[in-house]
């Protein structure tokens, strides 16, 4: 999977610019060992950690349940090795929608450098969104999540999940942490690191704790949603981009905002307030991996409140820029239109 950038220069070896213009390269070839690995006896065991997931279960049919055998999983260290591999994947993936989608419409719109940076975070975000709600949603329908809302509590702990469930989780993970060495290839600006070190420190901190405290049916009902309303924001600002006149979907995206708030901090009370707090067994245990004992119930909801709060706000200080631009850019086209007829009856003057 050779992605190179086109370049009259060529830069010395693992400086800085030869590892930034062929970085797609190099992750390639680092996945490609472990896919080799696989093809060997010897090495087969250890590759098969990085690209498989682990930890599987495999329960007997019931006459009762099932008459097939069903296969779940729960986590483990080893899944560190599976989100690395993935995240090696993210990388290889991001660089061929950079340079064969994104880079093609940039040189045709002739973008200014800040449209630019903005242009491709919200292409990459898109994207990505729209394959997570897609899968998400899909699981969601398979596993009765959405018809059964007391699913997200029911059989507390999760410890057992299905393939595509896991799969999707390994993959979220892979995805943000990937993120994390894009900001050196990406060349992000130094004013700009902190800002999307926090935000994709955010994301990998509540999926990253509702699959560790086995939260998994509730994580996925909240990503899918928080990922609907971001993908309708990075895809009107796409449009945006392309004319500037476009406003009809900022302007759904901020209705959809605050609904996707309001339910979110809605299932979040349900869930720990009122189904997990009904359990009969709330004693913190390893073992089980049972997690449902009130101190973790209250801090759990506590960090869903305060991002949702983070979120209120960047939301308001967004839209508040809006509207002073707006105005501010409406007097500005008042006075053009008194002062242009003035500039004609002085060179008619003279």
């Amino acid at each position: 999977m050779a992605i190179r950038k086109k370049s009259n220069k060529n830069p010395p070896v693992l400086s800085h610019e030869f590892i930034v213009q062929n970085h797609a390269d190099i992750v390639s070839c680092m996945a490609m060992i472990f896919l080799l690995g696989l093809m060997f006896e010897i090495t087969a065991k250890a590759a098969v950690i990085f690209v498989t997931l682990q930890y599987n279960v495999t329960i007997p049919a019931t006459e009762e349940q099932s008459s097939e055998t069903i296969s779940l999983y729960h986590y483990g260290i080893k899944d560190l090795a599976t989100i690395f591999f993935y995240m090696l994947v993210a990388i290889i993936i991001h660089a061929i929608i950079q340079e064969y989608v994104l880079d093609k419409i940039n040189r045709k719109m002739h973008f200014s450098k800040t449209k630019h940076s903005k242009f491709n975070e919200s292409g990459q975000l898109s994207a990505f969104y729209l394959f997570s709600c897609v899968w998400g949603t899909s699981i969601l329908v398979s596993e009765n999540y959405i018809s059964d809302p007391t699913s997200l509590w029911r059989d507390y702990p999760h410890t057992l999940i299905p393939f595509q469930m896991k799969f999707f989780y390994i993959l979220q993970l892979a995805y943000w942490f990937h993120a994390f060495p894009e900001l050196y290839f990406q060349k992000t600006k130094k004013e700009d690191i902190f800002r999307q070190i926090v935000y994709i420190g955010l994301y990998l901190f509540h999926i990253a704790g509702a699959y560790l405290l086995n939260l998994t049916h509730l994580g996925l009902v909240l990503l899918v949603l928080h990922y609907f309303v971001e993908f309708l924001f990075h895809i009107s600002r796409l449009f945006y981009f392309s004319d500037e006149r476009y406003q009809k979907g900022f302007s759904l995206w901020a209705v959809l905002f605050v609904l996707g708030r309001l339910l979110t901090l809605i299932l979040s009370v349900l869930t720990f307030g009122f189904g997990l707090a009904r359990a009969e067994d709330q004693q913190l245990n390893f073992s089980t991996g049972n997690f449902n004992i009130l101190a973790v119930r209250i801090s759990v909801l506590a960090s869903i409140c305060m991002a949702q709060a983070f979120m209120m706000w960047k939301f308001i200080n967004f839209q508040l820029r809006r509207w002073r631009e707006h105005s501010s850019s409406q007097p500005q086209s008042v006075k053009k239109k008194f002062v242009t007829p003035k500039g004609k009856t002085s060179r008619k003057d003279r």
